[in-house]
């Protein structure tokens, strides 16, 4: 029932452009934000899950500065 072969493959082309993404745009704040090495942290987190690393970076990153 919950076969990876019954999603489209847009889907799944989909999702992984979103969460690279997700990472990438975090990694790319965070060190802007001069956050040193837990960019990678942000960057390597948002690269697995959507969309929970990026609501926790915004309330405790950005809206603390």
């Amino acid at each position: 029932m919950n076969d990876v072969s019954t999603v489209p493959v847009w889907l799944l082309v989909l999702i992984v452009v979103l969460v690279l993404t997700q990472g990438t745009s975090l990694f790319v704040d965070a060190r802007k934000r001069g956050l040193g090495k837990w960019a990678w942290f942000w960057g390597i987190w948002g690269s697995t899950t959507f969309p929970l690393p990026l609501l926790l970076y915004v309330l405790l990153v950005v809206r603390r500065q």
